[in-house]
């Protein structure tokens, strides 16, 4: 069987900036429709057996028609080439309130010809599949309020709560896995974080916490491909194993947090016993350039200032980012708008001031740094500078940092 995997389209994500026009869109909103075009276009033209989305069409759940419009093109144009299409839900496709209506929800309510919706686990077998001789077991993003109320679980108890879930849906897997046929290909597809995954920079774009999965169960040798979505960047969970487990990663670039990370789209030969073979297809997206300079002195405002920006034939139609750290009391000195006129041939041009003012952190009165744990000095360290924002969420950041680093999150150790 030849699936192509793709994920995480988030078509509408960029909806501000210049327009096209003929379209009316914006240029970045283009750019991701682009992306989706040459996906469809390669699962006529290799003429794939299946075409399975592993999650997160839009940027959020209640996309305006216009989005739902241009996805609904190219999902149409899977149905009238016959060629099977898995949608899965991801997290910014479904409502958090228990019994709203998904994002993808009119392919199942119109029954779109060869097109399916995973809007809750499920097994495929063959005759689910337009008749094709292939098995998937699919993992959407689970609604947590559902399972809050089938538990009757407090909202205070988050991590029992994804632990719970985390225990359902592995049992839920085995179950399947046990009944399968042997003789078959089986798929696991799911919208999920995988234990041992690569975060990109796509943290700024997701809701809520995440649902992991554990790193033996998508690597059960029963299985002979594991299609992922849900993280951004494009990685095998199981390079050199018995199969692939694989997140594709955004078709295009979300952020600036994703400016090193290529873009793809998988096409598997996905066959039994360990015989499983993928190409990884890159997509041409946008390119995006991150600069960043340091100015100590009244003369690099003159020097190295022009000077962080490449030549502008580098940055034509790129989306720049230039990040600027200087002393507070050259504040003056800074020309942001010739700076700008340099960045005009760009698509976007982004200036990211950072003026630096000398901060005193005090400690506590009798605490001694050395005996406090690293998420208190953090939690210092965000009164210090007077951080704006959720500083709730911050602390939550810094603690899986931390958490991943191996240091002590609390002074109990």
């Amino acid at each position: 069987m030849r699936i192509l995997h793709f994920a995480d389209a988030h078509i509408d994500i960029s909806t501000t900036g210049r327009h096209d026009p003929v379209t009316g869109l914006t240029v970045r909103t283009m750019d991701f429709l682009k992306a989706l075009d040459t996906i469809i276009e390669a699962a006529v033209s290799e003429q794939v057996d299946l075409v399975l989305f592993a999650g997160d069409a839009y940027k959020d759940r209640t996309p305006v028609p216009t989005f739902q419009r241009e996805w609904g093109k190219r999902m149409m144009r899977l149905s009238q080439a016959k060629i099977p299409a898995l949608l899965l839900v991801g997290n910014h496709d479904l409502s958090p309130a228990s019994g709203r209506a998904h994002a993808l929800q009119e392919y199942e309510t119109l029954a779109v010809p060869f097109v399916q919706v995973a809007s809750k686990p499920h097994f495929y077998p063959p005759e689910e599949l337009n008749g094709l001789p292939l098995q998937v077991l699919a993992l959407p993003w689970v609604n947590r309020s559902s399972l809050m109320a089938s538990q009757e679980m407090s909202a205070a108890q988050p991590e029992e709560i994804y632990r719970g879930l985390e225990e359902r849906l592995g049992e839920l897997v085995q179950v399947w896995l046990d009944q399968a046929d042997p003789s078959l290909p089986l798929v696991l597809a799911a919208h999920a974080s995988v234990q041992g995954a690569l975060y990109g920079g796509e943290r700024s774009v997701m809701l809520g916490s995440d649902l992991v999965l554990p790193g033996s169960l998508v690597r059960d040798p029963r299985l002979d491909y594991v299609a992922l979505g849900h993280i951004h960047k494009p990685q095998d969970l199981n390079e050199g194993g018995h199969h692939p487990v694989i997140y594709p990663g955004s078709i295009e670039r979300v952020d600036f947090g994703e400016v090193d990370d290529e873009k793809f789209y998988v096409i598997a030969d996905v066959r039994k016993d360990g015989g499983t073979r993928v190409e990884w297809h890159k997509l041409n997206g946008r390119r995006f350039i991150d600069r960043y300079v340091r100015l100590a002195t009244p003369e690099d405002f003159t020097t190295r200032l022009p000077a962080a920006l490449p030549p502008a034939e580098q940055m034509a139609d790129a989306v720049v980012r230039l990040t600027v750290e200087y002393p507070f009391e050259f504040e003056s000195l800074l020309d942001e708008a010739a700076l700008r006129q340099q960045g005009e041939v760009c698509l976007e041009f982004h200036l990211l001031r950072r003026p630096q003012r000398e901060t005193r952190v005090r400690l506590p009165e009798g605490a001694v740094m050395s005996s406090m744990a690293p998420l208190d000095l953090v939690k210092i360290y965000w009164d210090a500078i007077g951080a704006e924002g959720d500083v709730e969420e911050l602390q939550k950041l810094a603690a899986e940092v931390i958490q991943s680093a191996g240091g002590g999150m609390t002074s109990a150790g």
